[in-house]
């Protein structure tokens, strides 16, 4: 089976952190990463809600192909397009917003990416991560319908409304060296729900890492997992991916 590789970053490929800041990338994830692509003959993306900047970061010196921000930007063999901070003035006075309404609210961080924003909670007391989570479903309905809100592991995300993981799975799938492939995408957050729909949609094969309900067909525990498996197909190639582990 020729697939086309899709991979979650935050608790897919590395461990959630307190802090998005804090995350730690294992030696030899990105060696992995890289050897695979070249297996793949270059179909490999990261797909994620942090920036592609944020994640060429963590994944240095690599430059893969990625969908950030949930697919608002996107990179595909050279420069990111969309993800334009200028594009979204509504949503930035609602970060402003946000940021002065949580400054009061010990442990909540506003995570502004420019073309979205995320409110994490991970850390708050249990009042202050109720008060966070209030104030961004506000914000959210504040936008309308040009936005919509993903909650996820004690974190809400405001993004435009057309940008899904799934819409861009598929825009890759459109163009050289996805094309023609099969579609397997690893995620482990409610987020990604949308992605493993579109995936078994498109006769792809759709990976939880972690617990929680899905409508993935195959699950993996952990990060760990993840990239145990991924090293092993780096060394000799990709196996029956129906011998995963069921969800």
């Amino acid at each position: 089976m020729d697939i086309a590789l899709f991979l979650d970053f935050d608790g897919t490929l590395a461990e959630i952190a307190p802090r998005p800041d804090a995350v730690v990338v294992e030696p030899g994830l990105v060696a992995t990463l890289e050897r695979l692509r070249g297996r793949l003959g270059g179909a490999l993306a990261i797909v994620t809600g942090r920036p592609v900047s944020v994640i060429d970061g963590f994944l240095a010196p690599s430059r893969l192909d990625a969908a950030g921000l949930h697919g608002v930007e996107r990179r595909l063999g050279g420069a990111v397009t969309g993800g334009r901070a200028e594009d979204h003035p509504d949503l930035r006075r609602q970060v402003a917003r946000l940021q002065a309404e949580s400054a009061t609210l010990a442990d909540v961080l506003i995570e502004d990416k420019g073309a979205s924003v995320a409110v994490h909670w991970r850390l708050a007391s249990p009042d202050d991560a109720e008060r966070a989570e209030a104030l961004v479903k506000a914000a959210a309905e504040g936008l309308g319908g040009a936005y919509r809100l993903q909650l996820g592991k004690a974190v809400g995300e405001i993004v435009p409304a057309q940008a899904t993981k799934a819409h861009a799975i598929r825009a890759f799938m459109a163009e050289a060296p996805y094309a023609g492939r099969t579609p397997v995408f690893f995620g482990d957050d409610r987020t990604d729900e949308i992605a493993f729909a579109s995936v078994n949609a498109d006769g792809g094969i759709a990976v939880r890492v972690g617990d929680g309900d899905t409508v993935a067909g195959r699950r993996l525990p952990d990060p760990a997992a993840v990239r145990a498996l991924l090293q092993d197909w780096a060394e000799r190639g990709a196996g029956d991916l129906t011998a995963l582990p069921p969800a």
